[in-house]
């Protein structure tokens, strides 16, 4: 108890030091450049105060849990030699951090109320909200089959280089046939999928994963999970914007 309190101040004192460039760049251009009185300076105040605290209670939970689990997952698969149960927990775990995603929701809902609106689908709520769930759903294949693929590399020891090079070709091409209003919403897609719950799981995978197999490195095959789950949801809501409204 006594090293977690400790850890907890440490985790405090780090956030405040994160947030006071935040804190003094809004208060110079509010002070000195706009040169007008802060509204509800004490309620702003008493929120910093629950910023500072949630963030640190977070990381802290992310070091305390997220991280030890998903490296110890990562180890059991590996000792296991089950490579369809290692594959299977990899999409499982892309594809359940994401379809829940409270950015993606929002994304996915006001993506689909432009598209009724512009007339690209019919202006009702169900074929919107249909949009939006197909819209969620794709994206959160996309990021499964994007740990899969992060995952098989790190198995193979293949450079990550190579991944992103071709991926990255794949989607300028698919940009050139794919409809203008989905453009947008697919490179957004890749942002708002590496969330806070995805990002610590699927690091902690990775570099236990190198960790745990013999010959990998975990600095240079451990990372580059969280790329690939950027990357192929782009291309994944450009497929759909083709199928879709193609």
């Amino acid at each position: 108890m006594f090293d977690v309190m400790r850890g907890m101040t440490a985790q405090i004192a780090g956030t405040i030091r994160d947030l006071a460039p935040i804190v003094l760049v809004v208060g110079f251009f509010q002070i000195v450049v706009l040169r007008q009185p802060v509204d509800g300076l004490g309620e702003i105040a008493f929120g910093l105060l629950f910023v500072m605290a949630g963030l640190a209670i977070f990381i802290q939970g992310l070091e305390m849990a997220l991280f030890p689990i998903g490296e110890s997952l990562a180890d059991a698969f590996a000792q296991k030699g089950s490579l369809f149960w290692l594959l299977a927990f990899a999409f499982g775990l892309g594809f359940g951090t994401t379809v829940a995603e409270p950015a993606l929701i929002a994304v996915a809902a006001e993506a689909a109320g432009i598209m009724a609106e512009g007339g690209a689908i019919p202006k009702t709520e169900s074929a919107t909200e249909g949009y939006a769930l197909a819209l969620r759903y794709t994206v959160a294949v996309s990021v499964g089959t994007s740990i899969v693929i992060g995952v098989w590399r790190i198995l193979k020891g293949w450079p990550i280089q190579w991944f992103i090079i071709a991926g990255y070709i794949l989607v300028v091409a698919l940009t050139t046939v794919a409809p203008a209003e989905i453009i947008g919403i697919a490179y957004d897609s890749g942002g708002v999928t590496t969330s806070t719950i995805t990002v610590p799981l699927v690091t902690a995978l990775g570099v236990g994963l190198a960790s745990a197999i013999k010959g990998r490195n975990p600095m240079v095959d451990g990372f580059g999970l969280i790329a690939f789950a950027s990357l192929l949801p782009i291309v994944f809501v450009l497929l759909f914007g083709i199928v879709v409204q193609g």
